[in-house]
């Protein structure tokens, strides 16, 4: 895997990567039937990815602080 990034937090970065022949066929698959070329979907994939850990962080550090949250509000 080779990964070139610029400086900074805010520009963007080339990942370039080998996947197997049927991973990629797998991909391109998901990808059309999203209507998305196979880049675009990788790259949602992986901010999805991400959001949802950086959620589930959130939620911990949150429960650290207050507790387990309990499905329901009131007195």
């Amino acid at each position: 895997m080779q990964m070139t990034q610029t400086t900074g937090h805010t520009g963007s970065g080339v990942l370039s990567l080998r996947v197997d022949g049927d991973l990629l066929d797998r991909l391109r698959r998901h990808a059309a039937r999203s209507g998305m070329s196979v880049q675009d979907y990788v790259v949602r994939t992986l901010v999805r990815d991400d959001f949802d850990q950086r959620f589930r962080a959130a939620v911990e550090e949150t429960e650290k602080h207050y507790g387990p949250a309990h499905g329901n509000a009131g007195p």
